[in-house]
């Protein structure tokens, strides 16, 4: 949905209701490593993918959004794959903490719309409504500590630097890039600033998730977890205390609550995408 065309209805639609401080995850972890996948499988899970934006209890939001506008120079660079775009200085940081905390104070936010074939921010923006829950994901969400202390909970996604690298070669070549520029890119860019920025955030993460969405457990108990959130089971995080010892005996019940209901059937396997959507960087 475009602002221009829903952003009074929104906002006259939220001023009928109270405002609620939603619950916000941040998801982090390397190029390809199936963040946004993991989010959409969560979102699928609580039944949210068919709900309309503006009743959703859970919304995503990607850091990728949040890429500066390029000078012509670097612009340049990018369309020759010499700029990099995996480094904390891409993105605008400024504005990524703003809409962040107007999220968090339960507004209606316009996020911008990022074209990584042109390189540019897109005149149109796209409307986040107030939800329950909300992850926002991203190489890099982790990195800046103003961003990492508005988390109520961090996930990191762990998936193997083969797995994601063959994922990241196959999706820019199906955007038409060479390969050799592909892997120059990775080797120059994306390997060294993964280890220098996004791998060191992976301490912060409350919850780390190998293999990504091929991780049902770990899936299923978040879920899980986030039920009992949208349920009004879990409040501790409305009176400031979640990093309290409150917080994880409310998690533990979660995994104690799940592994009784998998006592019986277990969990059943959902067949992944093989490929990110191709219009993401990472």
């Amino acid at each position: 949905c475009h602002c221009t065309s829903m952003n009074s209805a929104g906002l006259l639609c939220e001023t009928e209701r109270p405002r609620h401080r939603p619950f916000l995850i941040g998801v982090s972890g390397g190029t390809a490593s199936g963040k946004s996948t993991v989010c959409a499988k969560i979102m699928e899970l609580l039944g949210q993918n068919k709900v309309d934006h503006h009743q959703r209890k859970v919304t995503i939001v990607s850091q990728d959004s949040f890429y500066r506008v390029l000078t012509p120079e670097q612009k340049a660079k990018a369309l020759k794959g010499q700029y990099n775009f995996d480094h904390p200085d891409a993105f605008d940081t400024e504005l990524m903490c703003q809409t962040l905390k107007d999220i968090v104070e339960g507004k209606v936010v316009e996020v911008p719309t990022y074209d990584f074939v042109t390189h540019s921010r897109l005149p149109e923006k796209i409307c986040v409504y107030p939800a329950d829950v909300v992850l926002f994901e991203g190489i890099l969400v982790f990195y800046t500590q103003e961003v990492r202390d508005m988390f109520h909970m961090k996930l990191f996604v762990d998936t193997d630097s083969d797995v994601r690298l063959s994922r990241r070669v196959l999706r820019d070549m199906r955007r038409g890039r060479d390969l050799e520029q592909i892997l120059t890119q990775y080797t120059t860019f994306v390997k060294p600033a993964f280890e220098e920025f996004c791998l060191p955030t992976k301490k912060y993460a409350d919850v780390i998730i190998p293999r990504g969405v091929d991780n049902m457990v770990a899936i299923n108990l978040i879920v899980q977890h986030i039920q009992d959130i949208l349920n009004g089971d879990i409040c501790i995080w409305q009176r400031g205390s979640v990093n309290g010892h409150a917080h994880g005996r409310s998690l533990k019940r979660g995994v104690a609550e799940h592994n009784e209901n998998s006592s019986g059937g277990g969990i059943v396997p959902v067949k992944r995408p093989l490929l990110e959507p191709s219009t993401r960087p990472h």
